[in-house]
């Protein structure tokens, strides 16, 4: 008996759990699940292969049921023959011929049933790759319907901010056609403005013009009187130019000659100072003189005061 393959596991964790389901007793849960293993899917049970798949009870509980598998399997594979008919032996021989028999026919359509199963896992196998290759082609196919949707959804956006867009310029067209008109107004009027004003410009330009003409006459005997005025100072600086040269000469001999009479005054100082010098010394000596006599005044005024006020005071000393 062959291994289970990958699908065939998930199919038959599916069918165990269905019998889960169904049967709650754990000995019965076992019995269905060996009864799955050997005659649906080709597999000799065993306890731990039951405890795997089940993993329900105790380690005890697989190996109880698997037995009692076994022992209802070779109790169902022998064939009893009743006939009274028979001698015991006979019927014992029968029964095991046909049992045999029964074997074989089980065993052929064991063998019938691998092949068929073979060639339904091959079947199987390629309606799962083509699945597979399917699945991979609707996982591309929903890969570029979502990237086709998000473009769509992204060109919808761009879509909604163009009219968006489209309905703000319109707006700033309708605003901008608006500004133009009034735009024109404001420049036929400027133009009315304009042109009063260039006929009133063009008046005080006339008015000026004149103004200017006369302005220019007055101007050119100005300019003529200015030209007489400056040729009276020009002769008048020039006879200036005469007097300050000659004042310029007197004040030169005069210069010199007080610098002479300055020179001689210097040395005239001179000698007063020496002279000054010379009294003043002659000063301190007699004020050193007069202050002696002062002192030696003093001194005889003094001795004589006391010459006279002695004898006086011995009289009053007398009469008494």
């Amino acid at each position: 008996m062959s291994e289970p393959t990958a699908p065939e596991d998930r199919r038959l964790e599916a069918e165990i759990d269905a019998l889960r389901a169904k049967f709650t007793d754990t000995q019965e849960l076992y019995r269905e699940v060996c009864t799955l293993l050997f005659f649906r899917h080709s597999i000799t049970p065993t306890a731990n292969k039951l405890y795997q798949l089940v993993r329900k009870g105790s380690m005890s509980a697989p190996s109880e049921a698997l037995s009692r598998f076994w022992a209802s399997l070779r109790e169902k594979s022998r064939v009893r023959i009743e006939h009274p008919d028979l001698p015991v032996e006979l019927r014992d021989i029968a029964g095991e011929a046909v049992g045999a028999l029964w074997q074989r026919a089980q065993a052929l359509a064991q063998e019938s049933l691998a092949a068929a199963r073979g060639e339904a896992q091959a079947s199987a196998l390629a309606a799962q790759a083509a699945a597979e290759a399917v699945g991979a082609e609707a996982e591309g196919l929903r890969q570029v319907l979502a990237e086709t949707r998000e473009q769509l959804q992204a060109r919808e956006a761009t879509l909604r901010r163009v009219e968006q867009g489209l309905a703000r310029e319109r707006g700033e067209t309708a605003a901008l056609q608006r500004q133009v008109e009034d735009a024109g107004q404001q420049r036929r009027e400027l133009q009315e403005a304009m042109q009063a004003t260039s006929r009133r410009f063009a008046h005080e330009l006339e008015q000026q013009r004149a103004g200017a003409a006369a302005a220019q006459e007055q101007h050119a005997a100005d300019m003529r009187r200015i030209l007489l005025d400056v040729d009276r100072e020009r002769t008048a600086a020039a006879k200036a130019q005469k007097e300050l040269e000659q004042a310029r000469r007197v004040a030169t001999e005069q210069a010199e000659k007080h610098g002479a009479a300055l020179s001689a005054s210097q040395q005239e100082r001179a000698q007063l100072g020496q002279r000054l010098g010379e009294v003043e010394g002659a000063l301190a000596e007699t004020r050193a003189a007069r202050d002696m006599l002062a002192r030696q005044l003093g001194r005889a005024v003094t001795a004589k005061a006391l010459k006279l006020v002695a004898p006086a005071r011995k009289r009053p000393a007398s009469k008494a």
